[in-house]
């Protein structure tokens, strides 16, 4: 085993659990080579989504060149109503007062801008040799990366209930898993198991030896 690559499903808000995950990987990495792909979804709904993206960025900065943080639809959401976008109702209806208030304002407009310009440059897809790791999915029916962005960060059909194979098995969240266990399929891994719903915080440890999970690490969503 040479490297390993933990994926991490949707946060929305959890910083507590965040904290208590990258300890478990910490302690399961144990010194060797690895990176963190985070799924997406950091914000919104639970708690300090302030405190996960100062986490996050943290991570970015300790470790430069092995943490990619992939956008959600959730980041989206709220990097349109920085802007005062037509979006900024659908993203305050959807947990956005939670954000604004973990940052100690109440208007969109008086988002940290550092804050919305990290999130307006974060990737919508990264790709390693085995594997597209994604937010939300991809259209069934053609190999490879789908090139439609808004796909990627919202699909849920025909992508759920399509047992397609795009070439390599594809690593997502975007639907949680409320029973906190994550959906592992032969061409797909949903690591959203619903975290801020009351279940748990998911990381799938994955190796250069095969495309699918060689292990799957949780902490609670409470201790």
């Amino acid at each position: 085993m040479t490297g390993l690559t933990y994926a991490v499903g949707d946060i929305h808000g959890c910083a507590e659990a965040l904290d208590r995950l990258i300890d478990v990987i910490d302690r399961h990495g144990a010194g060797r080579r690895r990176r963190l792909v985070f799924l997406g979804d950091y914000v919104d709904r639970g708690p300090d989504s302030a405190g996960v993206i100062a986490r996050l960025r943290s991570l970015e900065a300790r470790e430069p060149g092995f943490v990619t943080c992939l956008m959600g639809n959730h980041e989206s959401l709220m990097i349109d109503a920085g802007r005062r976008g037509p979006g900024t109702t659908t993203w305050l209806e959807n947990g956005g007062t939670t954000t604004l208030a973990s940052f100690g304002i109440s208007d969109p407009e008086a988002l940290p801008r550092d804050v919305l310009g990290w999130l307006s440059g974060l990737p919508t897809v990264h790709e390693d040799a085995q594997r597209y790791f994604v937010h939300a999915g991809f259209r069934p029916g053609r190999l490879g990366i789908d090139p439609d962005v808004a796909t990627r960060l919202w699909i849920r059909e025909p992508f759920l209930g399509t047992d397609f194979d795009f070439g390599k098995h594809v690593v997502h969240g975007h639907t949680p898993q409320r029973t906190g266990r994550p959906d592992l399929r032969r061409h797909r891994s949903n690591l959203d198991t619903a975290c801020v719903f009351g279940s748990a915080l998911t990381a799938a440890v994955f190796t250069d030896e095969r495309a699918a999970p060689a292990e799957i690490l949780q902490v609670g969503a409470r201790p």
